[in-house]
């Protein structure tokens, strides 16, 4: 296999982390009813447009498209590290307790005791911002 088809893969995935980030996000508003707070919308903000951003560059081949998606998600990995942060440290929750509509702190979900929707899209925007990471030094 020739290098540009293994960034070519290593692209594939980095969308396919964001189209399905995308979709996770979707499904809890709009199938499970549940309301976005105010960092959830920056979160989104930060990942919806990721999908198109690497969509382009795997179309086009060319990685150097792809430059802001790598810092989207590196604002995206701080922003959904400060509101889990909110949810899980007792000295913040108070903090995110005024967020908006819904509270900051509020987890809808939280299974093993640790993955909220936050730490979900974190982990989303982490292996995108690596993943990039290591492409660009590669290339």
């Amino acid at each position: 296999m020739d290098h540009s088809k293994k960034y070519e893969n290593w692209l594939l995935g980095i969308w396919t982390v964001a189209i399905v980030a995308t979709a996770g996000s979707l499904f809890f508003s709009e199938v499970m009813g549940y309301e976005p707070c105010k960092l959830c919308w920056f979160q989104r903000i930060l990942m919806y447009p990721l999908v198109i951003i690497y969509g382009t560059a795997i179309f086009k081949k060319n990685l150097a498209i792809a430059l802001p998606g790598l810092f989207m998600s590196g604002i995206g990995m701080c922003v959904s590290t400060y509101h889990y942060l909110i949810q899980k440290l007792p000295a913040l929750t108070d903090a995110g307790g005024a967020c908006g509509l819904v509270p900051c702190n509020f987890q809808y979900i939280n299974y093993f005791g640790f993955i909220t929707i936050p730490f979900l899209a974190g982990v989303a925007f982490i292996l995108i911002f690596v993943t990039h990471l290591v492409l660009l030094k590669r290339k």
